[in-house]
């Protein structure tokens, strides 16, 4: 089975994104998490803190997940990990709308590049990495969306 490219801002990453992950696996023998920089976005958590975040928070994958950081063109990461096939997790229409809008763009760009989107568990569905930012900017609890790591993140923040 093929590898597949998970890319995101993961920002921070939660139990949704670890779903994905999961589910992926199923369809994939390796799943690369590709924490891209966006010109749109301005993250909260530096590249650096979000790559060691999802390595430790999917840790429990061993060597069938890696996590890298990236800021090329994401048709440009495909092809540099050998492999054709993109994955996106879907939580609503809007996230369709922009995912269906991506998946046209990069097929412009290289129309080899197939994409899987999933449709997220209706367990974390309502779970998103604005929200769980949202909340730990006023301190509360957000342990049951996101692994402990990033809870401990958030708790370091706020005490320094």
């Amino acid at each position: 089975m093929p590898t597949v490219v998970y890319p995101g801002s993961f920002n921070p990453i939660t139990f949704g994104h670890a779903n994905i992950v999961e589910r992926g696996l199923k369809l994939f023998n390796h799943v690369v998490v590709a924490i891209g920089t966006s010109a749109d976005k301005d993250p909260d958590i530096e590249l650096h803190d979000r790559i060691e975040l999802c390595r430790e928070a999917l840790s429990d994958f061993g060597g069938h997940v890696s996590v890298e950081g990236f800021n090329t063109l994401l048709v440009e990461f495909v092809r540099k990990h050998d492999t054709k096939f993109v994955l996106r997790g879907l939580r609503t229409v809007t996230d369709y709308d922009y995912e269906f809008q991506m998946l046209e763009m990069n097929q412009a760009l290289d129309p080899s590049i197939e994409y899987v989107l999933l449709p997220t568990s209706n367990e974390w569905s309502h779970v998103s990495s604005t929200r769980v930012r949202e909340i730990a900017s006023y301190g509360g609890d957000v342990s049951a969306f996101v692994a402990p790591c990033v809870v401990e993140y958030y708790r370091n923040l706020k005490s320094d």
